[in-house]
């Protein structure tokens, strides 16, 4: 063993911590950039929200294979990986001198996030068991808080003082941090190193990445796009099948629990998503906010998951059932939705968007690390690589349809509404022009109200489903086939 590396769990929870803050604040930071990139590299639509949709569909198609191969060659081998695709990808956009560059670097530096988020992950839950898990995850929802939290107001800052290639140049030398500091981690894997599964690995990484660049898409190339992606899919899951070392247990997809908690994380973050991702630039565009004012306004938002995530850990470790927290915290995110639907008009001040961004940063705040140390318990430490790419996998992938969807129909209504593409594509990037600026403003704000309307619909969809799939099977014939597939994730 390198003498460098140790095994103390205190010092992988704090190298692992470091990397679940920077990541969550260049994500939030990045959103407070996009108006300013916009101008300086003439960009809108697409290509300008491409610098955060293109992060995140990578991310998402990657971190399955990524936690699977952790399991197999280490996790933080992965870890390390990810660190160093993430830290020059960042380092390199800050350089951007165009915005395909732009959306070129910010793709390596998602896949490199994937290997971070599923490592990190996966090292986290095969060090750390029973209670201690729970704090322990709970800790990587506060950190990760606090990475969203200081990201817009630190980039607002920086974006206002320096300019946005400032901060990417803060965000790939904190990506430097993290990567010198894996030196000092210890490798854990799985006990029995099967072969690669690359023809899966192949299939989903094309076909989920294909499918979600697809949705970014429109006319014939989307529909093609989608087509495609959902073929290489169902070739993926046959693959799985057949294969004796697959890259994704179907087993755990077959698990209710597992699912539950998964399905409720996604709707999590697709609750928050939206708002967290294009609001910045909702404030500066119809409200006139600097972005430093947008970043300030959001803390109302990301400020909660300073505190709640200990909090649902201390419920749940005196005896609170965790199924509980969660679907609160989905009901939580719907009305905060729904409220902000209806407050929302140009110039609202603190007053009028305290109470709803609170709301949805509370829901927030209740799932982080809940989740995850609760899905990840219900397998066997060899396959924790696995589960958290799974995880991670869904999530980032719901965040990455979301943001394009949110995106996409924001750019769509405001087409309807202005008969303009062009015109539509600038109000949605925050440039509305002073002459028409007021009914600009009134169009921006009743698109921003129906986006938010319908994901106030399908947060309370989400709260009955997901109360459903936890709830506690009666004992009998039906309990012990629902638990088959637990059992079968630790052979």
């Amino acid at each position: 063993m390198n003498p460098m590396r140790v095994s103390r769990p205190a010092v992988t929870l704090l190298i692992v911590l470091l990397g679940y803050l920077t990541l969550p604040m260049s994500m939030s930071g990045t959103t407070i950039a996009l108006p300013e990139i916009g101008r300086d590299l003439d960009a809108s639509g697409p290509a300008l929200q491409w610098v955060v949709t293109g992060y995140f569909l990578t991310a998402s198609a990657v971190m399955l294979v990524a936690g699977s191969l952790g399991d197999l060659f280490g996790r933080r081998k992965v870890y390390a990986t990810g660190a160093a695709l993430y830290t020059v990808g960042t380092l390199v956009a800050s350089t951007a001198q165009d915005i395909l560059l732009l959306d070129a670097t910010r793709t390596l530096a998602g896949a490199g996030a994937a290997g971070v988020m599923a490592g990190g992950g996966a090292i986290l839950a095969s060090t750390f068991e029973g209670p201690a898990r729970t704090r322990v995850f709970a800790a990587v929802g506060t950190v990760a808080g606090i990475g969203i939290a200081v990201g817009p107001s630190l980039s607002g800052l920086l974006v206002g003082s320096y300019g946005w290639r400032t901060t990417f140049l803060v965000f790939g030398v904190a990506g430097v941090v993290i990567l010198s500091a894996t030196f000092f981690m210890q490798e854990s894997k799985a006990a029995l190193r099967p072969r690669v599964d690359r023809p899966g690995a192949a299939t989903f990484i094309a076909g989920l990445a294909l499918t979600m660049f697809a949705i970014t898409q429109s006319g014939t190339a989307r529909w093609l796009g989608l087509a495609a992606g959902a073929a290489l899919l169902v070739v993926f899951v046959r693959v799985e099948r057949r294969s004796d070392h697959p890259l994704l247990d179907l087993a755990l997809i077959r698990h209710r629990g597992f699912m539950g908690w998964i399905v409720g994380g996604t709707a999590i973050a697709m609750g928050s998503s939206g708002v967290m991702i294009f609001f910045p630039t909702y404030l500066q565009g119809a409200s006139g906010l600097s972005a430093g004012g947008a970043g300030l306004v959001m803390l109302l938002m990301t400020a909660p998951v300073f505190v709640v995530p200990q909090l649902g850990a201390r419920l749940v470790n005196r005896g609170v059932p965790p199924r509980h927290l969660l679907v609160t915290a989905l009901g939580l995110s719907a009305v905060g939705n729904a409220l902000l639907a209806v407050l929302l008009h140009p110039g609202a001040g603190v007053a009028q968007l305290a109470a709803p961004l609170v709301l949805i940063g509370v829901a927030s705040g209740l799932a982080m690390g809940l989740v995850d140390g609760q899905a990840m318990s219900m397998v066997d430490a060899a396959r924790v690589g696995m589960a958290s790419g799974v995880l991670n996998t869904v999530r980032a992938g719901s965040n990455s349809l979301m943001m394009a969807v949110f995106g996409a129909a924001l750019i769509s209504l405001l087409h309807g509404r202005l008969d303009d593409a062009a015109l539509a594509a600038d109000v949605a990037a925050g440039k509305l022009p002073g002459t028409q600026q007021a009914f600009l403003a009134g169009e921006f704000t009743y698109v921003w109200q129906l986006a938010l309307g319908a994901v106030a619909a399908l947060m309370a969809a989400a709260t009955v489903l997901v109360h459903r799939m936890l709830r506690p099977l009666p004992e009998g014939p039906a309990a012990t086939a629902a638990a088959r597939p637990a059992r079968s994730l630790a052979r």
